[in-house]
């Protein structure tokens, strides 16, 4: 689909999805919602990306929902009056009252879905949802002039876009709840002494230590990462390590009888490896065992 919102540019296995709306300081909206959502399954399935890498055009990341639409200025129908029972069903693949669900959430999850790692280059203001959705993302690095805000509860709202289970995982139960509660703006500063951003860097060399990362991770195994950032994330939310071990025995059985023979002769050759898997045709038959 053509995009509006955003840029979908890829070179040399490293996908740059920014967000375009810089008059608006990239304000979120549904037609957003739905744009990211479809760049993040296509970059799931492209074999062309190894790694993706969000920014902002212009001043600011995302300054939050754009609150200037008429009307739920969040898309939201409220002639509808769901409970959970309507909720479990909706995302269960009943699309009655799809209009009822956070459209944030529905990116979170989209990125939480994706085969391939994700960066934040958080290059100016990130409210709203536009903090939210890096929760979703790997790895987020700061410009010196990135402006950082949890404020659901200031204007009478809740958090959003799965941040309630993402966040507290990045930084601890105590540090989320404190910055949700006061709904402050938190400077770079902030946020890396919280333990929510990887590193602070100047606003001209933000992309480049982006970049830099991201081909850190390119160049390993595509399938190896994909199962990797699932198994993480999946792995790390069950009760018992058991549930892990199964899915790690699994993993490797499989991994070492394709990337993993191309990595071990690299590493007796003392040669780089060059891996030659693919997300869209080698996972595992096992993948998505959580299905």
């Amino acid at each position: 689909m053509p995009y509006n919102t955003l840029r979908y540019e890829v070179e040399d296995h490293i996908l740059t999805l920014t967000l375009d709306r810089p008059e608006h300081l990239n304000a979120f909206t549904v037609e957003m919602a739905q744009e990211l959502i479809d760049a993040f399954d296509r970059a799931s399935n492209d074999d062309k990306v190894r790694v993706v890498v969000v920014t902002g055009e212009g001043k600011a990341f995302c300054a939050g929902m754009d609150l200037s639409v008429g009307g739920n200025v969040f898309g939201l129908d409220e002639s509808q009056l769901p409970d959970m029972a309507d909720m479990e069903a909706c995302c269960a693949g009943d699309g009655k009252i799809d209009s009822v669900r956070d459209t944030g959430g529905l990116v979170a999850l989209a990125i939480y879905e994706c085969n391939k790692p994700v960066i934040a280059a958080i290059n100016g203001a990130a409210v709203g949802i536009g903090a939210t959705m890096t929760c979703a993302m790997d790895i987020r690095l700061a410009s010196e002039k990135a402006r950082i805000g949890f404020v659901f509860n200031k204007i009478g709202i809740t958090p959003e876009a799965c941040s309630s289970w993402f966040l507290p995982r990045i930084v601890g139960i105590s540090q989320a709840l404190e910055w949700v509660y006061t709904a402050e703006i938190l400077s770079a500063t902030d946020a890396l002494a919280g333990g929510y951003v990887k590193a602070i860097v100047s606003p001209e060399q933000l992309l480049d230590e982006a970049y830099t990362l991201a081909r850190r991770i390119a160049k390993h195994s595509p399938v190896a990462i994909a199962m990797s950032r699932q198994m993480m994330y999946r792995n790390a939310a069950q009760p018992h390590p058991i549930e892990a071990h199964k899915v790690d025995s699994l993993a490797i059985f499989y991994a070492s009888q394709k990337s993993g023979k191309e990595g071990v002769a690299a590493f007796l050759e003392k040669r780089e490896a060059v891996f030659e898997d693919r997300t869209s045709t080698d996972m595992p038959a096992f993948y998505p065992w959580w299905k």
